[in-house]
């Protein structure tokens, strides 16, 4: 299943939803939103600085995780980055991969 990595900053809004309801029920409705397009949340972390909360993801597909992050964007509550992640055997499969390409310019 896909992995993805979700760095979301929140809003004033949001900020206050969550001074207001707390981190655990944050934790819930990222819950309840993943498990209904049959996906897990596999960590959730609040964290200082550019990032309010980085969460780790497994989706079905792609399209799930698309999904789901417009429907966060738009609440207006979060903005967010979701980046997918690669195992390692992936990315030796990418190696073995031959890929002709011609640089700009050559």
């Amino acid at each position: 299943m896909p992995k993805f990595l979700i760095q979301a900053t929140y809003t004033s809004e949001g900020a206050k939803g969550l001074l207001k309801d707390g981190a655990s029920s944050r934790r819930a409705a990222v819950d309840q939103v993943v498990t209904g397009f049959g996906g897990e949340v596999e960590s959730m972390y609040f964290a200082f600085g550019e990032s309010d909360t980085v969460i780790v993801v497994d989706f079905p597909d792609a399209v799930s995780m698309a999904a789901v992050s417009l429907a966060v964007k738009a609440s207006g509550a979060l903005q967010t980055r979701a980046t997918p992640l690669l195992t390692l055997d992936e990315v030796d499969e990418a190696t073995r991969r031959e890929v002709t390409f011609r640089a700009p310019g050559r």
